[in-house]
């Protein structure tokens, strides 16, 4: 017996009426879950969120909402053990599953910490001070933001079923807006298990959050006005999704977070030896192979001065090649399975593409890994090597619109801080790109020239490099999101997520009118 995905809909689970489509471990192919493969009736399933979820959030003041993620944090952090056997089955090791499960439960922490000490114990927010419209002072505007009446629909990928659910609903329940979660269906099993778990712990009221193990086909078409749409996924489904009449039409605030060939730069002042040398290389290998590179925050482009290009690819291949694949369970593993064997061939596509315009300098997209633990069936699961590319023409076009979403990176030579930023701009558009130098000259120049292209920018020398949070790391305190190719969205980012769920809007009055009505 495999389990059966319900939805959590209308305050109760709802069981699929279908056989739905088998989802398999990653890293075994056995087979362990189902999921609907047809869509469910979603006026009902939106009118429930708005008109018993959204009146309930609304009723309590943003201390009172603070409290509650900080409530459910603390009952989800006892489950994180459960949730880690099962992310398992992801192709995850443990230590990936910290990223997504501590990481997404870490998420419920910092909203419900700055909620209360950040947020007045009300259910209106100023925004900016009184500004006088009169000479005496009797008469001017004060903007304020107060919840949106609507839903928060959340459609997410397959790369972090828990985190990224958790880090899309801890803004949303804050500014208190009810949300409908829709998983990827590949690891939709431990986005299930997970919400079980909010839903036992009682803590949010009732239609706060609805979960959707089915088909979408339908739900955004019942979205409106007061209505907020994220989606974390490919390119291709973040355009067509910003051409929907809900979008379009209705206005619906839509955010994405979509393909991002994300970069690293190691500076022209650091040589083999220098602490920085390490670090950079270091964090390229972590990157290629943490989630098995499932993660769009992950390096895709490392670039090098070229006098640096062969010792950089000589002390990264040795690192790789250290790289236990094999059984996510296993202690030694190092790095887990792919999400599916679709994904992998997905991949292996990609680096072919890649290939027409770098040479493979370590590994085998298409073959065995050469460090493969025993205890795990090469065959049945969705292994593969890392792979490192090395391109000594870094203009190829290939290099700057392809992305292999798994354990792949390509090695670019680069001249000089303004080649640097030219490269790293031919992406259109990143999640987050990452600077490994002692030469603050060098990282201010690059940070101000590139950081138009990225909604992050990290610089790391020798002083920080112990205390940095690494490259891929996205935080509930720094903004998740770029420009361009990356979506054009932007989520986290402490409280300044708030506002894609509140409204703006400037009310003009007297002064003492308007500061009762923020509290002041």
């Amino acid at each position: 017996m495999i389990t059966t995905l319900e939805s959590y809909v209308r305050g109760s689970w709802l069981a699929p009426a279908d056989e739905g489509t088998v989802l398999h471990d990653a890293a075994t192919g056995a087979p362990i879950a189902r999921i609907s493969a047809r869509p469910l009736d979603y006026g009902p399933v939106v009118e429930h969120a708005r008109e018993v979820g959204g009146p309930a959030l609304r009723a309590l003041t943003f201390h009172r909402r603070a409290e509650m993620l900080k409530a459910l944090g603390k009952h989800l952090s006892a489950c994180i053990p459960e949730f880690t056997e099962l992310s398992l089955s992801t192709g995850a090791t443990r230590r990936d599953a910290v990223v997504d499960i501590d990481g997404g439960v870490n998420a419920l922490f910092v909203y419900g910490s700055k909620g209360v000490k950040q947020l007045p114990d009300s259910n209106v927010l100023s925004d900016g001070d009184f500004e006088p419209l009169s000479k005496s002072g009797a008469f001017g505007v004060q903007h304020i933001l107060t919840p949106r009446p609507g839903v928060a629909v959340q459609i997410n990928a397959f790369n972090f079923p828990v985190w990224g659910m958790l880090e899309k609903l801890a803004p949303a329940l804050l500014a208190g807006v009810p949300s409908i979660v829709k998983p990827a269906s590949q690891t939709a099993y431990l986005t299930a298990m997970v919400f079980r778990e909010i839903v036992a712990s009682r803590i949010l009221p009732e239609g706060a959050v609805q979960l959707v193990c089915a088909r979408p086909d339908g739900l955004i078409d019942q979205l409106g006005p007061q209505d907020s749409l994220a989606v974390t996924g490919s390119r291709d489904t973040a355009a067509a999704l910003r051409r929907h009449d809900a979008v379009v039409v209705n206005a619906v605030r839509y955010t994405a977070e979509a393909d991002s060939l994300n970069s690293s730069v190691l500076g022209p002042d650091v040589s083999p030896g220098d602490p920085e040398f390490d670090v950079f290389v270091r964090m390229v290998a972590t990157e290629m192979t943490q989630k098995a590179g499932q993660k769009c925050t992950a390096i895709r482009r490392v670039f090098v001065p070229g006098e640096r290009l062969d010792a950089v690819q000589d002390a990264l291949t040795a690192r790789l090649a250290k790289v236990q694949v094999g059984n996510p369970g296993a202690e030694d593993t190092r790095m887990g399975a792919l999400a599916s064997q679709a994904q992998r061939d997905d991949v292996r596509r990609s680096v072919d593409t890649l290939a027409a315009a770098a040479k493979v300098v370590f590994g085998d997209a298409h073959g065995r890994p050469a460090n493969f633990s025993a205890d795990a069936d090469f065959d049945a699961g969705a292994f593969m090597s890392p792979v490192l590319l090395r391109a000594d023409d870094p203009d190829r076009e290939e290099l700057h619109s392809v992305e292999a979403f798994g354990p792949v990176a390509t090695l670019m030579p680069y001249d000089g801080l303004e080649q640097a930023a030219e490269l790293i701009a031919r992406g259109r558009g990143s999640l987050v790109a990452s600077v490994v130098t002692g030469d603050e000259g060098f990282a201010a120049g690059l940070v101000a020239a590139t950081a138009p292209w990225h909604g992050r920018m990290l610089v790391v020398d020798r002083d920080n490099a112990g205390d940095s949070t690494g490259h891929g790391a996205a935080l509930a305190q720094a903004v998740h999101g770029g420009p361009g190719r990356a979506g054009g969205g932007e989520e986290l980012g402490g409280l300044r997520a708030l506002p894609h769920y509140l409204q703006r809007s400037a009310v003009q009055g007297g002064p003492q009118l308007l500061g009762a009505l923020v509290g002041r």
